[in-house]
């Protein structure tokens, strides 16, 4: 069997670049061949062609997402739909961000079976056929998955890999790790036929900073919510999301308690968040309802430092040391963390840091003038927060009072 268990002397870097304006390779690194399946607006492929790589096919089936990878990665073959691909290319690394709205905790709960997550099982079926097939496959979802109906979703996954040959690592990741201000848990699945998955995925860790304290800090939250639960984060904003069916646009808020302000960051802030240029979703004669969904591609994108993250640990020489792993038992719970190989499973004690980038303040990284809140959301919001039971500072219910009483619907800078 090809897996070693030998002592992990990779360290860690902790300084971490999110920028993604150098895409030149890297000196004494193989450039890989990578095709997306699930692209979306490209996040998983710009991380990939930040350290050097390049796409062979970008498939999606969203129609104002491929306008955005047509200008973007303007000679790369463009695919609609992963069930028309008869045989994957010639490729070192298959990605595919597949399709979350069946397993994610806010979306249809349908599982893996669902309409739409359910369509991994084509890029499996494609990977079963490939000869000799890519080096590494890379896959991202909700860490939701790994709790719906028992881990159904993880365990079909592996298991699936595992009769085709393949090791498999996986391990939740924090983008917050990477630098930018915005929290967002994600799940990554590192497969191989011929490599170590564990080394690359789960051989560097880090320890994650103690929570901060509010003090002055912009917080984000929800102001789609209030009943139960508000996404609140200290200095970032919770996950962005990909609005409601209807494409209707749901971005975060954030409370500036020093300015006693509740804004809305524009769609530019919104791309940096995820790791994208400003304007990396724009199309030159855009209307105002391609430019409306604009908000659901973001939502929807992987963030590209995390997947610059994953490209990079793929050239990376490193080592795993799997003996103090305990085994991962059938039946029991999925941890964050877990990998399989030659016939054995075990849980892996890797956080979902690996690295600590220097943490950017979300006040100053946001660059373009914030939104106003409307009065009808900001009331809205506020009258749910009030008749729940959730806990909140009487400062954040005051400044709310303070913003509905003074809206004002112009820009602030």
């Amino acid at each position: 069997m090809y897996l070693k268990s030998i002592t992990d002397d990779q360290p860690c870097n902790a300084n971490y670049d999110t920028t993604i304006t150098d895409v030149s390779p890297k000196p004494g690194i193989s450039q890989l061949a990578v095709a997306g399946i699930f692209a979306g607006i490209g996040g998983l492929e710009q991380g990939f062609r930040v350290h050097g790589h390049h796409s062979v096919l970008l498939c999606e089936a969203d129609a104002r997402a491929r306008e955005v990878l047509a200008l973007r990665f303007p000679k790369v073959r463009l695919s609609e739909d992963v069930r028309d691909l008869k045989v994957l290319p010639q490729c070192d690394v298959l990605t595919a961000g597949f399709p979350c709205q069946d397993l994610s905790q806010v979306g249809r709960r349908q599982g893996i079976s669902g309409p739409n997550s359910g369509l991994i099982n084509v890029v499996l079926d494609l990977l079963a056929k490939a000869q000799p097939g890519p080096t590494w496959l890379v896959l991202e979802n909700v860490p939701f998955m790994l709790k719906l109906d028992g881990g159904r979703a993880i365990e079909r996954i592996v298991t699936t890999l595992e009769r085709m040959d393949f090791a498999w690592a996986y391990r939740t990741i924090d983008a917050r790790a990477f630098g930018l201000p915005q929290r967002r848990r994600r799940v990554v699945i590192l497969a191989s036929r011929v490599a170590d998955p564990r080394p690359a995925l789960l051989g560097v860790n880090a320890t994650a900073p103690a929570p901060g304290k509010r003090g002055a800090h912009a917080c984000g939250f929800y102001w789609t919510e209030g009943n139960t639960g508000v996404g609140w984060a200290i200095d970032a904003t919770p996950p962005l999301k990909g609005g409601s069916a209807l494409h209707i646009p749901s971005p975060p808020a954030i409370w500036f308690p020093r300015r006693r302000l509740i804004g809305v960051p524009s769609i530019e802030d919104a791309e940096r968040l995820q790791g994208f240029e400003a304007g990396w979703t724009h199309v030159p004669g855009e209307d105002a309802l391609q430019a409306r969904q604009r908000w659901r591609l973001v939502g929807n994108a992987v963030s590209v430092p995390f997947a610059g993250w994953v490209a990079e640990r793929l050239t990376a020489s490193a080592v795993y040391n799997g003996d103090v792993d305990n085994e991962l038992v059938s039946g029991a719970p999925w941890p964050s963390a877990a990998w399989g190989a030659g016939g054995m499973r075990g849980r892996s004690s890797a956080s979902e840091w690996p690295v600590v980038a220097p943490q950017q303040h979300l006040a100053t990284f946001l660059t373009r003038s914030v939104r106003s809140l409307s009065r009808k959301a900001t009331a809205g919001f506020l009258s749910r927060l009030e008749r729940s039971t959730l806990r909140y500072e009487e400062a954040f219910r005051l400044d709310l009072h303070h913003h509905i009483e003074n809206h004002d619907t112009a820009d602030v800078h």
